[in-house]
């Protein structure tokens, strides 16, 4: 983990809520897809969690939602703005147990880690499917991002306005995979539970107050003890959730 003042490069939106953020600062902390940065941003009190959706040498990528007056507040940061940012905390995805025909199963704001993970799978030569996670159409984002990257990638929505109506699990059950890894929330994380025929990972979404396990606020019982989402986490292998 490191903190430092990052600027950012370039804040928009991809659907009315969604929106892509560019920030240029060190990178270094950040070893595995799946980590995540915490935000401090002026006239609040809690830095804000972010998943990092890609990264280089000097960049991160991030995308958010706005669901309340912080995320708000971050929409109008404009290019050139400085953040004190907290960087490479939690564990990320492990990529070694992916098998041959890894499965990445991402809802609505939870896909944007996955795309990291996507980019690495397919560079070490594997078979990679994706599937995205929808209510509607209009709230669809990075499908042809992933497309690009040479993934097989499948849209679900609720309304069947795009691709397979329904739910990711209804997608899931019909194709060949080998592991899996998800995020997005508790409900689909349940319902992949029940449907996932192979080992898998999921990255969870938590409130937290630190981001660095010391205030023990993120803290989730697993068989083997409790883990604290910030630091042991966000990413636990199925075999050890408790449901």
């Amino acid at each position: 983990m490191n903190r430092g003042i990052y600027t950012v490069k370039e804040n928009r939106a991809l659907t009315d809520s969604v929106f892509l953020m560019k920030l240029e600062g060190d990178t270094s902390s950040i070893t595995a897809p799946g980590q995540f940065i915490n935000i401090s941003l002026d006239g609040f009190y809690l830095r804000r969690p972010i998943s990092i959706c890609d990264y280089d040498d000097k960049e991160i990528t991030i995308i958010y939602k706005t669901v309340g007056e912080g995320t708000l507040a971050m929409s109008r940061l404009a290019a050139g703005a400085e953040l004190d940012v907290l960087c490479g905390l939690g564990n990320g995805f492990n990529v070694a147990k992916c098998g041959e025909k890894p499965v990445l199963i991402g809802g609505g704001v939870g896909i944007p880690p996955l795309y990291n993970l996507c980019k690495k799978l397919i560079s070490l030569g594997k078979n990679v499917t994706v599937i995205l996670g929808f209510n509607t159409n209009s709230e669809i984002f990075y499908k042809d991002e992933f497309s690009a990257l040479g993934a097989d990638v499948i849209v679900t929505t609720v309304d069947g306005s795009c691709g397979v109506k329904g739910f990711v699990t209804d997608a899931l059950i019909n194709i060949d995979y080998d592991y899996f890894y998800t995020c997005g929330p508790m409900p689909m994380f349940r319902a992949i539970e029940k449907t996932a025929s192979a080992g898998g990972q999921y990255s969870f979404e938590e409130r937290m107050g630190c981001g660095f396990g010391a205030c023990m606020g993120c803290s989730c019982k697993t068989k083997y003890g409790n883990k604290r989402i910030c630091k042991d986490g966000p990413v636990l292998d199925r075999e050890e959730i408790v449901w």
